[in-house]
């Protein structure tokens, strides 16, 4: 039994070969990818065994393709909570446990109703538990200093970190190029 096609992303990488994204992933959804092959602004790398078919054309649909022009990476990644928590390693930064991203918070190291402002520099990854510990103290008045001063990444930085988080659902096309850096089995 074929997938559906909607079940069949293309990864995207960039012209050097990396993924635009780690975290989310880059991926297209089977009509952008096949539109942007027509155009020929990518090059097929790996297909899907699942083919489509015009009343004129038959194509198999691409599961990598990678841009013909590089796009350079962005100099400041955007401010959110997704990018904190994978700034901080999905840590908690008062008690240093992992969480999944659905247990997280984001706590500000100055509690805003103590002038401290919405911004890398002020705020950390925080479970529930010790968000709710530290509530609208500083953190010598709570007992609670952050494992790492909250900063401004850099986009780079990111993009590791999320090569450590990969998503449950990779298709086999897609490994060799999300891991060009992790030990490779000996055969």
């Amino acid at each position: 039994m074929f997938a559906a096609p909607e079940a069949c992303p293309a990864l995207v990488l960039n012209a050097d070969f990396r993924p635009l994204s780690y975290f989310p992933l880059s991926l297209w959804c089977w009509q952008d990818a096949v539109k942007a092959v027509f155009q020929e602004r990518v090059n097929v790398v790996a297909e899907y065994d699942r083919r489509v078919r015009s009343p004129s054309i038959e194509i198999r649909l691409p599961s990598v393709i990678a841009l013909k022009e590089f796009v350079p990476p962005g100099r400041r990644p955007a401010f959110t909570r997704f990018n904190v928590f994978l700034r901080d390693s999905f840590s908690c930064q008062y008690c240093g446990d992992p969480f999944g991203a659905q247990e997280l918070t984001f706590d500000h190291v100055v509690p805003r109703s103590r002038g401290g402002r919405t911004a890398w520099i002020n705020v950390v990854t925080a479970c529930s538990p010790c968000n709710l510990a530290k509530g609208d103290k500083l953190p010598h008045q709570a007992g609670m200093h952050p494992v790492r001063a909250p900063y401004e990444p850099e986009t780079t930085e990111l993009k590791e970190n999320g090569r450590a988080f990969p998503p449950n659902d990779l298709h086999q096309s897609w490994r060799d190029f999300l891991y060009w850096d992790s030990e490779l089995d000996p055969a």
